[in-house]
């Protein structure tokens, strides 16, 4: 399976190089294609072409700052955290092929209305997605 993914963080030093290798690596191991796009105070590394996203099962947003979903909105799309992706890049890589399968909606076509859409962009600005939280988490590991 073919993978994008983009990692970014503020100062774009270390957890998003950690995410982005630890998504790599990941990827290699289940015996996927993945192309990972570093983002940072620096600007981006690695970035990924129009190209690389159309050609792309699926795509992974692991980000603590505002990624831009727009270039993803042909390929079915997991959104998380940076430490999401240093924690547990094996369960984003998971959701992301369960998404390329049809088995789970893409993160972004979740909303039915403009309403709900602007709010949950903002909870995800501020990093007050519920779903991303310790305990949702810890849920998600017990069930």
């Amino acid at each position: 399976m073919k993978l994008v993914a983009v990692t970014s963080c503020p100062t774009g030093i270390a957890h998003s190089q950690m995410a982005a290798e630890n998504l790599e690596q990941t990827a290699e191991q289940q015996g996927h294609d993945i192309k990972v796009e570093v983002k940072g105070a620096m600007g981006a590394e690695n970035e990924l072409s129009d190209a690389d996203i159309e050609a792309a099962d699926a795509a992974i947003i692991a980000s603590d700052t505002s990624v831009s979903q727009d270039r993803f909105s042909n390929v079915p799309l997991i959104d998380g955290t940076v430490k999401d992706a240093v924690n547990d890049a094996e369960g984003m890589i998971s959701d992301a092929i369960a998404a390329a399968d049809g088995d789970t909606p893409a993160t972004d076509t979740d909303a039915d209305s403009s309403e709900t859409t602007a709010g949950t962009d903002q909870q995800r600005r501020r990093g007050g997605d519920r779903s991303k939280s310790l305990v949702a988490r810890l849920k998600r590991l017990f069930s």
